[in-house]
């Protein structure tokens, strides 16, 4: 799978202007193909709705498309006035463009498709930037005019190089690359900007004017995202296996259920029962109002982190960590932290021990140290992601939901190596992160998709929202998401389109994918192995060129 495989992951829609008189213009189907090599249509507007996202993207045309189409329709019930103005920044080396429609006229009630011809004259190369601007009449009695601007950067080669442009941009990856260093350097400049271009990759789905705010931990409205469909990938090879003395009875997870039946648990704690004076306590690594958190050693041998409680701590508690801590009973996947061994010797205050190669520690507290932020890069934040969307891919394909996906459930070692965890001891370690909203019930409400918030639904979908929320962590450095927003209005602050705002310095496509995961509807949400395959995929692009 290319980058061209993962443009149509799906945009942020942040519709700020409304076209009364009701107009489509959009790219169709056969032109985004054209153009991007993937089926699927982009809207500038729709019934109305301008996406000034789209709008505002500077779109590149590789040299080998010679002209660009729009389809437009009015749908005021009447024929509306238009006038449209081309122009290039070298007209040198581009001239004026040309419409096979005249320049001034009106946008048909019929859907009509027209073109602009950009015919490079081939004096020298160069990146040539084209703004259009089509100008609507929507009420010639009271002169509103609503205007679109769009901008569109014209790659031109010389004349020789020209003549020899392919025509057709899905041969493009075929073609031998030429001699000259400038068209080496342009034809690299063209995969730079494809994966730039999943900027302005398709979604629509309009469903009522909103308010765009700026970045800078502000909040931004959204609509839901067209849905890509991709081959899931096969496995890779695990890159690293973590040593296990204590034995892992199975090789597959069972079907999860909702909750655990009493003798289900019962029977794997048996299978993971070790004695406890085998279990050797060294440091405290966290600690909570009655969940504790320890490295130590198991046999003398092997390294483990050790989860307990207090001796404070109620049954319930007690319970919970035990039901928690074997949520992802038998994983054998090398991004899943699953449980090795357990001891319930003393009933107060049982163990649970996991495996602790490297240093490993706590996602959300290694990005929270000062050190960290200094030192993490993009491809190293992209890499953890592919890392734990490829465990979630294992999870899922044996229908375990894991409904608490954050970077306080993922641990980290020093060689940037990450595995999702469970949630057990959680609500008491980081309980700023969770919230009751008068049903007694302490949930994670903002990792929570709407139908879970709402509903109580848990899915794959509603993993794959709380993934883009633990993607938006890696980026801020273990930030608190919707911060400014009182946990009471989550829901209504979700179902109005608001979502979070884009990191700073976080690359444009890594976003893209993020914000894919926060559409309304779970369907129009990706699965873990498409978001493995872009994230895998967008991982080889950026190290390409390092």
């Amino acid at each position: 799978m290319t980058a061209r495989s993962c443009i149509v992951l799906g945009f942020i829609l942040a519709f700020s202007g409304h076209v009364a008189g009701h107009l489509n213009l959009y790219l169709n189907l056969h032109e985004v193909m054209r153009l991007l090599g993937v089926s699927a249509e982009l809207y500038y507007v729709r019934d109305g709705l301008v996406n000034d996202y789209a709008l505002n993207f500077i779109v590149p045309i590789p040299a080998n498309v010679k002209d660009i189409a729009f389809t437009w329709q009015s749908l005021a019930g009447r024929p509306l006035p238009y006038n449209i103005n081309i122009a290039t920044s070298d007209p040198a080396v581009l001239p004026r463009p040309t419409l096979n429609i005249s320049r001034t006229g009106d946008i048909p009630t019929e859907i009509q498709t027209f073109s602009i011809a950009m015919r490079c004259t081939g004096i020298r190369p160069a990146e040539v930037e084209v703004t259009i601007t089509i100008e609507v009449t929507l009420n010639r009695a009271t002169n509103n005019v609503t205007e679109l601007v769009f901008r569109r950067k014209k790659i031109c080669l010389d004349a020789d190089e020209e003549e020899n442009s392919v025509d057709d941009p899905l041969l493009l990856e075929t073609v031998v690359a030429p001699q000259s260093g400038i068209i080496t350097l342009v034809i690299g400049g063209i995969l730079a900007i494809i994966l730039v271009s999943i900027l302005i990759s398709i979604a629509y789905c309009a469903r009522g004017p909103s308010k765009r705010q700026n970045h800078g931990g502000q909040p931004m409205r959204t609509s839901s995202f067209q849905r890509l469909q991709t081959q899931p990938p096969s496995n890779p090879p695990s890159v690293y296996i973590s040593p296990s003395v204590i034995p892992i009875h199975h090789t597959t997870l069972p079907r999860q259920r909702e909750g655990q039946e009493p003798e289900e648990l019962h029977r794997r704690i048996a299978e993971l029962t070790v004695q406890r004076c085998r279990v050797r306590l060294s440091s405290l690594l966290q600690e909570g109002t009655y969940g504790r958190v320890y490295r130590g050693s198991y046999n003398d041998t092997q390294e483990v982190l050790v989860k307990t409680v207090a001796q404070h701590a109620s049954q319930v508690q007690v319970s919970l960590l035990l039901q928690e801590g074997m949520s992802l009973y038998g994983a054998s996947h090398a991004g899943i932290l699953s449980v090795l061994g357990v001891s319930i010797e003393d009933h107060t205050t049982p163990f649970l021990l996991y495996p602790a190669q490297n240093n490993t520690r706590n996602l959300k507290l290694f990005l929270l140290e000062p050190a960290c932020s200094r030192s993490i890069t993009s491809i190293q934040i992209v890499m953890m992601s592919s890392q734990l969307a490829s465990a979630l891919v294992h999870l899922h394909s044996h229908g375990v939901v894991h409904k608490d996906i954050a970077t306080r459930n993922c641990v980290i070692d020093d060689s940037l190596r990450v595995k999702l965890a469970d949630s057990s001891l959680s609500r008491d370690l980081f309980p700023s992160d969770y919230n009751c909203l008068g049903d007694s019930e302490n949930r994670p409400i903002k990792w929570l998709a709407l139908e879970a918030l709402q509903k109580k639904q848990f899915s794959e979908a509603s993993d794959a929202w709380a993934f883009g929320v633990l993607m938006w962590e890696l980026c801020t450095f273990a930030k608190q998401p919707y911060n400014e927003v009182d946990p009471f209005e989550m829901e209504h602050y979700l179902r109005d389109g608001y979502r979070l705002a884009q990191p700073y310095n976080c690359p444009d496509e890594l976003f893209t994918i993020m914000a894919y995961c926060w559409a309304l509807l779970p369907v129009e949400r990706p699965t873990f192995a498409q978001l493995q395959v872009c994230l895998s995929d967008f991982y080889t692009q950026i190290t390409r060129y390092v």
